[in-house]
């Protein structure tokens, strides 16, 4: 605030200006003096006069030379006005404004270097009332303005007090300013003319200190500048906390250079080097790898420049860090694998009941292993609904082979530097999490799952499943290039499995480096046998319950199964047997009698009416209604395909959120109907004349695909006939305009969500009886399943005569 007060700077009227204290009987005596109507007028740049304020001016520019002179060799005394606008050189009377202060001119020096300087001191305030000539000065007519003294003496006596005690606070603040300034402030006892000295020294817009020379009242005058000077306080008190806080961490980092410099003498003084010892368990680490030549060549160049750094400088954690990182890798340190495949085979069956692909690939993988005594590892993606075991089943299989087991989970991740690292030269760098999870595994023939790989997400940080093309590549993971580590690193003995929910979201290339191992859905009957040999087991000692306590029959588990889930997997299943155990333990716990022996009939008592309602799906009893099989990311499921006529032009109406693929299923299977409705007896004025609208429930979610064309064709072709869909009757099957049935995939899945459903006849394609073959006779019994290749063979084999 009182900056200027120590430095006489030379400004001319362009610039900034620098107040000076005159005494403050100059000041009453001003007050008094007689001041003509007619005045000279000086344009002021970057300041604001105050009555009773002294300041120097360079006087620069032509008009305000002259007007100088003309006021200097007559009475001294000139208007002085602020502009509006600095960046105007010749102010017309709109960039002026219209309350300035008049002032007298104390001193007229001619500088050595040819300018004029002014020594002006503020008298009293005028209001420009009219312009008189623009050259060669300005003048004009003016009117003297005289303040006015507040009604409530006591309160204005008291804001003087506290804009002092301010101002006694800004000089604390303010290590230019002298502490004699708080004195010197004091001793002013008139409080106009101590207002309009804070004022001119305030730091802040021209355009506020204009408003604080136009306030006539004393009082409003005073708050305006309390308000001023509250703000700049602030602003002092931020500083100073700043400068404190860093002031305090220049402090603290002097302090713990000083002591660690002590301690440092002191331990070399007891003959103790803590660097020396951390390069010496490095070497000693380093000696014992059995690394290749480059990155026994490259460990002992870093070790050597960590030797040269300062142990206080940032570097030297960073080297440190990414010397541990090498001698922490497993670079060709390796778990025995278990060769007695018999024993393997007994592990992965009593892990997991089914899932025979995965463990025939596994059991191949391991003999020719045996063999011949080293072979890249296989890189697997495991393909099926949730609740299947596929991540259960990287853990089972390490076990089996004896290996590391280590699981990254790749749902979500963004950054393509999760995969290869951040280069060391970046503050808080790492490596990847695939060298990470083999450094935590201590092999480098670990198991490693790569769980949801289908749910990689790709922005602006990169594409992790780009970088991923390199880790599961057999030709390429052998050179795999870390950004951390700065060097190639072999990841080919590393058994990588991959799961994923679906393949549609697979990166192509991607997927071409993985070899496909689909698992299907469940059936009941596999259901009932993971749920005596593991669910029920598992839950028996997660309640702490005995085998006594309580019993699951077969038949229970089937009315678990059937009637409280409705999914591929058997998560769902586990918690309703759970549940089931928890009922048991309160009954336990609380000591009151209960049966042990749970049956069908006590589950609605445990869990609640069935939420599953089977029959729904067995019997349609109306034309125009077919039932179809589709597969979803949850496995197989059952859709209705609902149709209706109404009067109309012949238009076509889909709803139920449909895809343009199963749309297009839909035209085509209606293009058939027309194209044939001699042959299936309809009436051909009813497509001109009737609307038709096909339905598919559950229009929350959306669907698409082929596989529902033969179904659409039947509940078309039942409609307009009237003939209904046999019951118990699924089918399953892509159309074409030439009346072809074409096969579609996802065939397990289908018809166990089929026979989930009780249905008892199935309609496929002919070439997917092939698929039908691959499932186990003893999950299908009571099912009856007709192959076709036409479109006339399915409505002969769905509709009612």
């Amino acid at each position: 605030m009182f900056e200027d007060l120590l430095a006489n700077r030379n400004l001319d009227d362009d610039g900034e200006f620098m107040p000076m204290l005159p005494m403050e009987e100059d000041f009453e005596d001003d007050e008094e003096t007689q001041i003509a109507d007619t005045l000279a007028i000086l344009a002021l740049k970057n300041t604001v006069l105050f009555p009773g304020v002294v300041i120097p001016i360079t006087v620069g520019r032509d008009k305000s030379i002259k007007a100088i002179k003309k006021a200097f060799d007559g009475d001294k005394l000139i208007g002085v006005l602020s502009q509006r606008d600095l960046r105007v050189e010749n102010p017309a009377p709109k960039d002026l404004f219209k309350v300035g202060a008049v002032a007298k001119i104390l001193k007229l020096l001619r500088m050595p270097d040819g300018t004029t300087t002014a020594i002006l001191r503020g008298q009293q305030r005028f209001e420009l009332l009219e312009l008189l000539q623009e050259e060669p000065f300005l003048e004009g007519r003016i009117k003297v303005l005289e303040h006015q003294m507040p009604a409530n003496l006591l309160e204005f006596e008291a804001l003087i007090a506290t804009i002092l005690e301010q101002a006694k606070r800004i000089v604390e603040l303010s290590p230019n300013i002298p502490s004699e300034a708080m004195v010197m402030l004091k001793s002013i006892e008139d409080p106009n003319f101590l207002l309009n000295f804070i004022a001119s020294n305030l730091q802040t817009k021209i355009e506020t200190k204009q408003q604080i020379l136009e306030h006539n009242d004393l009082g409003e005058k005073a708050q305006l500048i309390l308000e001023e000077m509250k703000t700049q306080l602030q602003l002092l008190e931020i500083k100073d906390q700043i400068e404190n806080k860093v002031r305090g961490d220049i402090e603290k980092q002097q302090r713990d250079y000083y002591l660690s410099q002590q301690l440092k003498t002191i331990q070399e003084e007891l003959g103790q080097n803590p660097q020396e010892e951390e390069f010496a368990k490095l070497q000693a680490k380093g000696a014992e790898k059995q690394w290749p030549a480059k990155a026994a060549e490259h460990f002992a160049k870093e070790i050597n420049r960590l030797r040269r750094m300062n142990p206080q400088a940032p570097e030297y954690s960073i080297q440190l860090s990414y010397l541990e990182l090498m001698v922490d890798l497993p670079w060709d340190t390796h778990t025995e694998d278990n060769f007695d495949l018999r024993k393997v085979r007994k592990v992965l069956d009593e892990d997991h009941f089914g899932l025979e692909k995965v463990k025939e690939r596994i059991l191949e993988h391991l003999a020719v292993l045996k063999l011949k005594g080293d072979m890249k590892a296989p890189i697997l993606c495991l393909v099926g609904p949730p609740g299947v075991g596929k991540t259960s089943l990287g853990r089972s299989i390490s076990r089996a082979l004896n290996r590391e087991f280590v699981r990254m989970s790749l749902g979500g991740m963004h950054d393509e530097s999760e995969i290869r690292g951040h280069r060391k030269t970046y503050i808080g760098a790492m490596p990847g999490r695939i060298l990470q999870s083999l450094r935590r595994a201590g092999s480098n023939n670990p198991v490693f799952i790569l769980d949801e790989i289908d749910k990689v997400g790709r922005d602006f940080r990169g594409d992790p499943s780009s970088a991923l093309l390199e880790v599961l590549d057999p030709e390429q993971n052998t050179t795999f290039y870390d950004n951390y580590l700065e060097m190639e690193y072999d990841l080919s003995k590393v058994l990588f499995i991959a799961t994923s929910n679906s393949l549609s979201s697979i990166q192509p290339a991607l997927l071409d480096r993985m070899e496909i191992i689909e698992i299907s859905g469940y059936s009941t009957e596999e259901k009932i046998e993971i749920a005596k040999r593991h669910l029920v087991p598992e839950q028996l000692a997660e309640h702490g319950l005995q085998k006594n306590q309580v019993k699951l029959k077969a038949k229970v588990l089937k009315s678990l199964i059937q009637e409280y889930t409705y999914e591929s997997g058997v998560r769902a299943l586990s918690r309703q047997i759970g549940a089931v155990m928890r009922h048991v333990a309160k009954l336990v716990a609380m000591e009151e009698p209960y049966e042990p022996d749970i049956t069908p009939d006590m589950l609605e008592k445990i869990l609640g009416p069935s939420r599953f309602n089977m029959e729904v799906y067995r019997e349609v009893n109306s034309p125009g209604v077919a039932i179809g099989l589709a597969w979803t990311q949850m496995g197989g499921a059952i859709l209705f395909v609902e149709s209706s006529l109404s009067k109309g032009n012949g238009k076509l109406i889909m709803t139920g959120n449909l895809g343009d693929v199963m749309k297009e299923s839909a035209t085509t299977a209606l293009s058939y109907v027309k194209a044939h409705a001699e042959e299936l007896g309809i009436d051909a004025d009813l497509f001109d004349k009737r609307d038709i609208h096909l339905h598919i429930p559950e229009g929350g979610i959306p669907k698409d695909g082929p596989s529902a064309g033969i179904t659409m064709l039947t509940a078309l072709t039942s409609l307009y006939t009237g003939r209904k869909v046999k019951s118990y009757l699924a089918m399953t099957g892509e159309i074409t305009l030439r009346g072809r049935v074409l096969p579609v995939g996802g065939i397990k899945e289908k018809v166990l969500a089929a026979k989930r459903a009780g249905m008892r006849e199935v309609i496929l394609c002919k070439e997917n009886e092939k698929h039908i073959a691959e499932i186990n006779p003893d999950y299908i019994t009571g099912m009856t399943f007709h192959y076709v290749t036409k479109m006339s063979d399915v409505l002969r084999l769905a509709l009612t005569k």
